[in-house]
Formats: C-alpha cells, sequence, structure tokens
C-alpha cells in the first residue's frame, strides 16, 4: 500500500441538521484520462471503489454500485441511482440510494505534474454515519492511488483495520 498523504487532503465535513457533506481534494500524479477512466468507467471503479453493474455514462443514465469490500457482517454495500451530472474528462456524479447519496468528482486541468480531483458527498446521517464516510472515503482514495499506480485492490485481501485508524484520526479532529 502506498503512503497517499501528500496526494490526500484530510476530508472536511460540514453538517446542516441531518445533511452530511463531505470534502476531499487529491493531487494525482497521472494524466486526467487515466484519472478520469478510474473515476467515470465500469473498468475503472473495481481496481478502488467498487464495481459498476450496470453503468450508462450520460445524465439520467442508470448506475448501480456494489462495494467489493464487505463490512464485518459479511454484506457488500450495493447502491442504484442515476448519472446525475456528466462532461467527460471533468465531471461525474452519481447520485444513489441508500447512505452514499450524492458522490461527485470533479477533475480540473493539470497544475504542473498534477490533476487536482475535488470529490464531494452529500448525504443524510448522524454523526457517526459522517466519521464512516469520512474514514470510507479516505481509504477508498488510498485505494485509488494504489490503482492508479497499477496496483488495483485486491478485495479479497481487505480488512477493516485501517478504515478503523482512520476513523479514530477524523473522531480525534473534532
Amino acid at each position: 500500500m502506498t503512503d497517499a498523504t501528500s496526494t490526500i487532503e484530510r476530508g472536511t465535513s460540514e453538517t446542516r441538521g441531518d445533511q452530511q457533506t463531505l470534502r476531499f481534494t487529491l493531487r494525482l500524479p497521472h494524466p486526467v484520462p487515466r484519472v478520469w477512466a478510474a473515476v467515470a468507467s465500469s473498468e475503472g471503479l473495481p481496481g478502488w471503489l467498487a464495481a459498476a453493474d450496470p453503468f450508462e455514462p450520460h445524465v439520467g443514465g442508470a448506475v448501480t454500485l456494489r462495494w467489493l469490500n464487505t463490512a464485518p457482517d459479511g454484506q457488500a454495500t450495493v447502491a442504484s441511482g442515476t448519472v446525475t451530472a456528466w462532461d467527460v474528462e471533468r465531471i461525474a456524479e452519481y447520485t444513489v440510494d441508500g447512505l452514499h447519496g450524492r458522490m461527485r468528482f470533479h477533475l480540473e486541468p493539470p497544475r504542473g505534474e498534477h490533476v487536482l480531483l475535488r470529490f464531494t458527498n452529500e448525504f443524510r446521517g448522524d454523526d457517526a454515519l459522517r466519521l464512516d464516510c469520512l474514514a470510507g472515503w479516505h481509504d477508498h482514495f488510498c485505494h485509488l492511488v494504489d490503482a492508479l499506480a497499477g496496483h488495483p485492490a485486491d478485495w479479497t485481501k481487505w480488512t477493516p483495520v485501517r478504515w478503523a485508524g482512520l476513523r479514530e484520526e477524523y473522531a480525534a479532529q473534532r
């Protein structure tokens, strides 16, 4: 596993009632088409996040994400929804049912050698879920860094250990 601390900024969050908004910024030393393929294709998403089937890459298209890491009870998260924004090599946004809500990937043109990926996740939930999701996204973004480096996640070896450590770190930030 690559040390991604210089690539992934700490996630931030904002709470209004039960509406949670999480934000992450990643500086990725890869060309835009490679990053785009990882966050906006059924071939790229499984290497770091979830299997995507169906995946219809256009506004209004269907998308179902099935996370390949499983919860401690052995259940995989499955979320179905719609592609709600699509601008090739710039914006991919998926709005799905369940706890994941709206997920927006916004790629900015390269600054030097790095593509800037801004991620926003909006969902409804309490503070415990907010911390779970901050840790979960951070963990998945570590997998994204590895996948972009040619080392996609081997989900059969996934454990919640790193996730739990990240959750503790985010809880301590308060």
